[in-house]
């Protein structure tokens, strides 16, 4: 039976977005919600065999949906674009809730199945067809949609994985090593907040209270990382574990990273035109165990969200993506 919803609201982003907050339960905080936005200003072409192009954008850690030039793209393309702010993330956080906190990837689940059945819903009555999903999501997002891609498959017709955070940086052994330190916290404390030195310098690339060109939301993508809990770190190390055994993700999957990285204790310009937050080399040795067929795309210029990177690089990065999307995932 589906869950009935509330009517979809304008949302923040403006004309030609709206917003449906997906009712997920309770845990110990209290009420649980996602949220959906939608940008679907035309009703999707239908195709002969009756399904819509649907994409469906995950964001990553300390972060929100705020990219309309995003699902702009994909409209122009025929594509219905939804985007989710997971449980305790921006639109969907709500008073005294541990910002971002799961102690188990497996939770956002409960978000994504929600939302999908909200599509469906919303295509059916539009224009009166089914959906054939691609999953888009960025750096923890994109560990969150790997992982729900492998073990659900036949859901997706495509995965698209914007400087997914697959492995730790520095290497698996790292990753043991901190996971073993971590374990009697994680178990007994889960929500301990972790002493990790944190220098704002990706808000810095990207705001544009700052060096960026974005305006978004301080309080929903705070210049500062959301306090990071021993037991959510937990939950990141054993995905990043999965990772390192090899999935099985049997449809095409697209990764888009930045061509360097940037990693320092003190600002660098190269920060303007590196990925400052993930280790790219890593990412990528770590993107061609998600499955037997993986195209990885590299841009010179790219920040660790590559659409959020200059103009002439998110260029390409879009330009790169319609070419992907023209060979494995829209009809021809």
């Amino acid at each position: 039976m589906r869950r009935e919803h509330p009517a979809w609201k304008p949302d923040v982003l403006g004309d030609g977005f709206r917003s449906l907050t997906l009712e997920l339960g309770e845990d110990d905080e209290g009420p649980v919600v996602a949220t959906l936005v939608s940008h679907c200003p035309a009703v999707p072409p239908v195709p002969v065999e009756g399904k819509v192009d649907a994409v469906l954008y995950l964001h990553g850690w300390s972060d929100y949906f705020f990219q309309a030039d995003l699902a702009r793209f994909w409209a122009a393309q025929g594509v219905a674009f939804y985007a989710l702010d997971l449980r305790k993330y921006g639109r969907s956080l709500r008073p005294g809730q541990s910002e971002g906190y799961v102690g188990d990837l497996a939770e956002y689940d409960a978000d994504i199945e929600a939302a999908l059945e909200a599509m469906e819903a919303d295509l059916q009555a539009r224009c009166g067809a089914g959906m054939r999903t691609t999953l888009m999501a960025h750096s923890t997002g994109g560990l969150v949609a790997a992982l729900w891609a492998d073990r659900f498959p036949g859901r997706l017709q495509a995965l698209i994985l914007n400087s997914p955070w697959l492995e730790l940086s520095g290497s698996s052994m790292l990753r043991f090593a901190t996971n073993g330190l971590l374990e009697p916290v994680a178990r007994r404390r889960p929500r301990t907040r972790l002493k990790i030195p944190e220098f704002g310098f990706y808000f810095r690339s990207i705001s544009s209270a700052m060096d960026g060109e974005w305006d978004v939301d301080p309080l929903w993508r705070p210049p500062f990382s959301f306090p990071v809990r021993a037991g959510w770190l937990r939950a990141v190390l054993a995905g990043h574990a999965q990772v390192a055994r090899g999935l099985d993700i049997r449809v095409p999957v697209l990764l888009l990273a930045s061509a360097a990285s940037t990693i320092a204790p003190a600002w660098n310009p190269l920060m303007l035109r590196t990925d400052s937050v993930l280790d790219v080399n890593l990412m990528v040795q770590r993107g061609v165990l998600l499955g037997p067929e993986i195209t990885v795309y590299r841009f010179d210029g790219a920040l660790h969200d590559t659409l959020l990177s200059a103009l002439p690089v998110r260029t390409r990065v879009y330009d790169g993506i319609l070419r992907w999307s023209r060979a494995f995932m829209l009809p021809r």
